[in-house]
């Protein structure tokens, strides 16, 4: 592994480096030190290898350095590189150890200028697509049948030729209304816009066509103005915009109500074939036809139908008149017979009701004496509960402390409301509570006298 520290000094004479240590040194260093970054300069020697590869000198008045595009990157490049084209490219400074020449390895070409429009565009396209102009809902449909066709370019243009033999090819019944405009240059955005509000003003076309052909950005610049996209938005019918190529996309192509990718497809968007329009036509006759003929067929036959049913009034109204009578007969007797047989069965039932009806006097008459010799028997029990009741309360009343208290006597209770019962529970200069009949009082104990067995 070649190492990848510096070169030694005079003092480190005894380290030797080989050619390619050296270089790939080099390259790792130069791979460190400079980043991806954006170089401009222009095309010299350009050659394309038969393996895809691109080769190119990139130069400017005072310098020049080797470049080389490996096939995975070059084929997304959107145009072949000439010589003397002005370009920017994305690179990565290397070195290319075999011949130890220092070169760029780009992973991105663009022409010179188009970073700061593209810049300009996604800008633009991002405000204009936050505003809804690019809302898939607020796009229109295209009418079905297209009677007249509106066009916004250059009269000169490749494009309106194009369109025009398309058109005669696929629709030489529609008309068409030239509203000629540049389509590029200096001042073009205005007037394509302007062309656009003209042929919304005028309302004379059922679609109107905003084409041009191919080419760089530049060229096709005037399609990324801000008025032209609104300009679009506000236009009365719908607008098909076919600028370019297949992979140019502009901000009119976001804000139409429908992209095309050239001018040729647009007019074909635009129009259904005069032959496709003949042969629905064509098909369409041929099924009323078939519809007519059957329907003719149909009413024949219910005519024949109902001919045959037609019978006179009078012979009807008597035939009528007959099942009328025969519905009568047929009430009266799906009345009669259930409400017959309805009756037969309530006296059925009555008969087997009163003979399994019981004999309940016996039972009423022994109910009855079972129910005064009850309340009699009650009367006698409470008579004597009573009795017992009022010997009771005179024995509770004999015990009542109240009536004692009545005969004379006292409780003595002392300071935590307990009876006193003997002298010793009492000592001199003690506080008692007497309480009496009619009341209580507070005395004082001088002297304590026990009674001696």
């Amino acid at each position: 592994m070649p190492s990848d520290r510096p070169l030694p000094s005079s003092s480190s004479a005894t380290t030797v480096l080989s050619v390619s240590a050296l270089n790939q040194a080099v390259s790792r260093m130069l791979e460190r030190s400079f980043p991806l970054s954006w170089i401009s300069g222009e095309i010299s020697n350009f050659t394309r290898a038969a393996s895809g590869h691109w080769y190119f000198t990139l130069k400017d008045d005072a310098a020049q350095v080797r470049a080389v595009m490996f096939r995975g990157r070059a084929q997304y490049a959107d145009f072949m590189p000439r010589e003397g084209d002005k370009v920017e490219v994305r690179a990565l400074v290397t070195l290319y150890a075999p011949r130890g020449d220092y070169q760029l390895s780009v992973e991105a070409i663009r022409r010179a200028g188009v970073g700061n429009l593209y810049e300009a565009f996604l800008q633009l396209k991002e405000k204009l697509a936050a505003e809804g102009l690019f809302d898939p809902d607020r796009k229109r449909p295209l009418p079905a049948f297209v009677r007249t066709i509106g066009i916004v370019t250059s009269p000169q243009a490749a494009a309106l030729r194009d369109i025009l033999t398309t058109l005669k090819r696929r629709a030489p019944h529609v008309r068409v209304i030239l509203y000629p405009t540049p389509v590029q240059g200096e001042g073009s955005a205005m007037k394509i816009a302007q062309a656009i509000a003209t042929a919304s003003a005028r309302a004379e076309c059922d679609v109107l066509l905003v084409c041009r052909g191919g080419g760089s950005i530049e060229d096709l610049w005037s399609f990324n103005h801000e008025l032209v996209a609104r300009t679009i938005v506000g236009c009365d019918m719908p607008v098909i915009v076919g600028v370019g190529h297949e992979t140019d996309f502009t901000i009119a192509d976001f804000a139409a109500d429908l992209r095309a990718p050239t001018p040729t497809a647009a007019a074909e968007l635009a129009t259904l074939p005069r032959a496709d329009w003949l042969s629905q036509l064509n098909t369409q006759a041929e099924d009323m036809r078939r519809a007519m003929k059957r329907q003719l067929s149909d009413t024949a036959q219910t005519l024949d139908w109902l001919s045959r049913r037609l019978i006179s009034p009078a012979a009807y109204i008597a035939h009528e008149r007959m099942k009328l009578q025969a519905l009568q007969t047929r009430l009266g007797h799906a009345t009669r017979i259930p409400l017959s047989k309805a009756q037969f069965a309530l006296a059925h039932l009555r008969n087997r009701w009163l003979t399994q009806l019981p004999d309940t006097r016996v039972q009423r008459s022994n109910v009855a004496n079972h129910a005064r010799r009850l309340t009699n028997q009650m009367n006698t029990r409470i008579a004597t509960q009573r009795q017992n009741l009022h010997a009771l309360s005179a024995q509770l009343e004999m015990l009542n402390p109240q009536r004692t208290l009545e005969r004379g006597y006292a409780i003595v209770t002392n300071e935590k409301g307990e009876i006193v019962r003997a002298p010793q529970e009492l000592h001199p200069r003690q506080n008692v509570t007497i309480k009496l009949a009619e009341g209580s009082a507070q005395i004082g104990i001088a002297t304590v006298q026990q009674t001696l067995d």
